[in-house]
C-alpha cells in the first residue's frame, strides 16, 4: 500500500431514508461519485463492506479508521454503522474526514451540524449523469484541499485542545493487508457474484451469495431482502415451497410490525400474491394488498402501486358484495391513473433513468388494466426496446397474462 488510503464508510445497496421515506441506492453514490473521485485523486480506495468479515466491527475496521489518510463518510439515510464509524474516526483522527449527505435529507444530527457537509442530489435508483459529473469534479477538488491542508475537522479535537491522536502499530497494518487478501470474506465479492447469477437466472446460486453477504454484514436488511427475492424466484424444489421458504426469510425483517421499509413491504407483498396464485387462499391476497398498499403510501413507488392495484382487481372475483366490488374497482382505477400520470411526467422531462424499462412496463400494464389496448401495446414495445433480460420478460409477461385473463 504505497498509495495514500481512502476508507469509505457508508451503507450499501438500497436503503430507506427514515425522514423522507425515499429509497436511495447507495451503491450508485459510490459507483458514480465517490469511487471515481478517489481514483482520480490517486488514492487507494477501501470501502467498509470490504472489511466486514464478521457480524461485529472487528480490529480491521478500527485500524483503518485510525490509519486511513482520508475517510469519506456518506451519512445519507443515517445508516447506523456509517454514523457510528464516523464517530470513531472523529475520536481517533483530528483531520482528513469528509462527510457526504443526500441533499433532500434536511435533518442533520446536532453533533454534526457544525461540520462542512458535501451534498448531492440522488434520484433514488440512480444519479443523473450531470449530477455525477458535477459532484465528482467537486469532490476531487475537496479531497485535494483536505489532504493538503490537514485542518481540524473533528468536533472533539476542535473543542478539546491538546489531545494526542492514537497511532497504528506497523504489525497491525500488516495484519489488515493480509486479511484483505481473502476475497471470500468481502461483502462486495458476494454481492457482485449474486448480481451476475441473477442476470443468468441462476437464482439458487444468487440466493447463496446473498445469504453469505447477509452473514458477513451482520444481517443487513438489503441482503436479506435480496435473499428472499432469489429464494422465491428459484422455484426450488417447487414454486410453493420456495415461496414458503422466502416468507420465512423476509419475516426476519418483521413486515407485520412497524417497518416502513418499502422494499421489505414490496417483497412481502410479492410472496403473498404468489402464494395466492398457488391456491393458498384469499387471506394471502389480503395480506399482499396490505403490504403493497403500505409500501405505495410510504414511497409512492409505481411498481408497488401497480401491484397494489393488480391485487385489488384480483380481489374483485373473490367478493360477492356489490358495494365492495365497486370500491375495489374504483380504488384500482384511481391508482392506475395516478401511476400513468406520474410516470408520463418523468418521461416527458426527457431524462433517461436507470429504471426506464420498468416505467414502460408499468405504464403498459396500467393502460391494459384500463382497457386501453392501443396505448398498452405502444409502451409494451418501448419495454422490449430496452433489451430486458429473460427473467424480466417473464415477470412482465406473467403480470400481463394475468390481467388479460
Amino acid at each position: 500500500m504505497d498509495k495514500k488510503i481512502c476508507f469509505v464508510i457508508m451503507g450499501f445497496g438500497k436503503k430507506t431514508d427514515p425522514f423522507t421515506g425515499r429509497i436511495l441506492d447507495l451503491d450508485k453514490t459510490y459507483e458514480n461519485i465517490i469511487a471515481p473521485a478517489i481514483k482520480e485523486s490517486g488514492l487507494e480506495c477501501i470501502r467498509a463492506d470490504e472489511v466486514h468479515d464478521s457480524g461485529l466491527i472487528d480490529k480491521s475496521m478500527y485500524a483503518l479508521l485510525i490509519h486511513a489518510d482520508l475517510v469519506i463518510a456518506d451519512i445519507s439515510t443515517f445508516n447506523f454503522n456509517a454514523v457510528y464509524e464516523l464517530g470513531i474516526r472523529h475520536a481517533v483522527r483530528p483531520f482528513s474526514t469528509i462527510i457526504l449527505k443526500e441533499n433532500n435529507a434536511d435533518t442533520i444530527p446536532f453533533d454534526l451540524s457544525h461540520n462542512r457537509i458535501f451534498s448531492y442530489n440522488h434520484e433514488g435508483l440512480d444519479i443523473s449523469a450531470t449530477e455525477a459529473k458535477r459532484c465528482t469534479n467537486a469532490l476531487i477538488q475537496l479531497i485535494g484541499q483536505v489532504i493538503e491542508a490537514k485542518n481540524v475537522d473533528s468536533p472533539m479535537y476542535e473543542y478539546i485542545r491538546g489531545l494526542n491522536a492514537p497511532t497504528l502499530p506497523d504489525d497491525e497494518l500488516k495484519d489488515i493487508i493480509d486479511r484483505l487478501g481473502n476475497e471470500e470474506k468481502f461483502v462486495f465479492v458476494q454481492r457482485e457474484r449474486a448480481r451476475n447469477y441473477m442476470k443468468m437466472k441462476m437464482f439458487s446460486e444468487a440466493e447463496e451469495c446473498w445469504k453469505k453477504a447477509a452473514t458477513i454484514s451482520g444481517n443487513d436488511d438489503y441482503f436479506i431482502q435480496q435473499q428472499a427475492l432469489c429464494r422465491y424466484k428459484s422455484e426450488v424444489p417447487n414454486s410453493k415451497e420456495a415461496l414458503i421458504d422466502a416468507w420465512g426469510i423476509i419475516m426476519q425483517l418483521n413486515p407485520d410490525g412497524n417497518t416502513l421499509d418499502p422494499e421489505t413491504l414490496g417483497i412481502s407483498g410479492a410472496i403473498n400474491k404468489n402464494l395466492y396464485r398457488q391456491g393458498c387462499g384469499v387471506e394471502f391476497l389480503d395480506r399482499a394488498i396490505n403490504y403493497y398498499k403500505k409500501s405505495y403510501i410510504v414511497s409512492g413507488n409505481y411498481y408497488t402501486g401497480e401491484n397494489y392495484a393488480h391485487c385489488l382487481k384480483l380481489k374483485i372475483s373473490e367478493v360477492l358484495n356489490d358495494e365492495e366490488r365497486i370500491y375495489l374497482k374504483f380504488e384500482a382505477t384511481r391508482v392506475w391513473n395516478d401511476i400513468i400520470n406520474s410516470l408520463l411526467k418523468i418521461i416527458d422531462s426527457g431524462e433517461k433513468r436507470v429504471d426506464q424499462m420498468w416505467m414502460y412496463a408499468s405504464i403498459s400494464n396500467c393502460y391494459l388494466s384500463l382497457e386501453n389496448e392501443e396505448r398498452s401495446e405502444y409502451y409494451k414495445g418501448l419495454f422490449f426496446n430496452e433489451s430486458p433480460l429473460d427473467w424480466q420478460i417473464d415477470t412482465f409477461e406473467k403480470n400481463r397474462n394475468e390481467l388479460l385473463n
